[in-house]
């Protein structure tokens, strides 16, 4: 079992062509997972590793049945990448791209809103689920096979949290690189539900990062729950609070000071494991 995605999942690849991409989807390919299609407007009808090339998403769609999308496009072009993948209603996009206009981010929340499309990202190392599928830039040769879900708001961290997983000897089922950007699609709440769901997974280890209200959210929601998988945190930054307030779009999320230390203490409080430093995690974890 795992979350999202899996070796059944037909991957379409936006910006096929272009550099990142031809490196990434290779990997992808011979890591096994199942790549269909390509979209590189002005291209379709070609040919490029192997895979039939679209105009679009929809066209690629049509012709394969592709269900999810990983998106190798630069920053200003992501908005309307989001759109073609969300009009032909793919269950799942990731984005790759770091810096998308917070205007743009804005108005691609509400045009997720509603729809069938989930968004992983922007500036996320995607997604994996080990020997199934690759959806991003994971190094794919530390993936282990296991029943530890992981969700991470840090890139670099998220590879950190795989090795402590590994050194305790478990493996995951799924690993999902939420994003640095200050806006994202899918939260830490929007991945602990499908782990909850998720039978093969057995418990959780959440990394988090200073800024925004995602770990607090997160916390409220994992208090609540009347049957909780095991949960571990880390979260990455020191005290210092941010001093302004960040929204979505008709959506405060933050109002005043929030520090690394009041996410701590909200997870606590929540019933979560936190550490204090990552590389205790594989500790805690061998107790399972």
């Amino acid at each position: 079992m795992s979350i999202l995605v899996n070796k059944e999942t037909k991957v379409i690849c936006q910006g096929i062509t272009g550099t990142q991409a031809t490196f990434h989807i290779r990997r992808s390919l011979d890591y096994g997972t199942n790549v269909v299609a390509g979209v590189t407007p002005g291209k379709g009808g070609e040919t490029h590793l192997g895979l039939p090339v679209f105009d679009s998403v929809a066209e690629a769609k049509a012709a394969t049945g592709g269900t999810a999308s990983i998106m190798y496009v630069p920053a200003p072009y992501v908005k309307d990448a989001v759109k073609e993948a969300v009009e032909a209603e793919l269950d799942l996009a990731v984005c790759i791209a770091e810096g998308v206009p917070v205007k743009d981010m804005l108005e691609i929340k509400a045009m997720l809103k509603g729809s069938k499309t989930r968004l992983i990202g922007p500036n996320t190392p995607g997604i994996i689920t080990p020997a199934q599928a690759r959806l991003g830039t994971f190094p794919e040769n530390i993936m282990q096979s296991g029943n530890i879900g992981i969700i991470s708001r840090s890139s670099t961290l998220t590879y950190e949290a795989i090795l402590e997983v590994n050194q305790a000897g478990l493996g995951e089922s799924t690993v999902v690189g939420l994003g640095d950007d200050l806006l994202i699609g899918m939260d830490f709440v929007d991945v602990l539900e499908l782990f909850h769901k998720d039978k093969a997974t057995k418990a959780i280890v959440m990394i988090g990062q200073s800024g925004s209200t995602f770990e607090e959210t997160a916390a409220h929601y994992y208090k609540n729950l009347s049957r909780k998988k095991p949960l571990y945190a880390f979260v990455a930054g020191n005290a210092i609070p941010f001093g302004h307030k960040m929204g979505y779009a008709g959506e405060i999320i933050s109002n005043g000071y929030v520090s690394v230390q009041d996410k701590k203490d909200a997870l606590e409080d929540a019933g979560v494991i936190v550490f204090d430093k990552i590389n205790d995690i594989h500790t805690e974890l061998q107790k399972l």
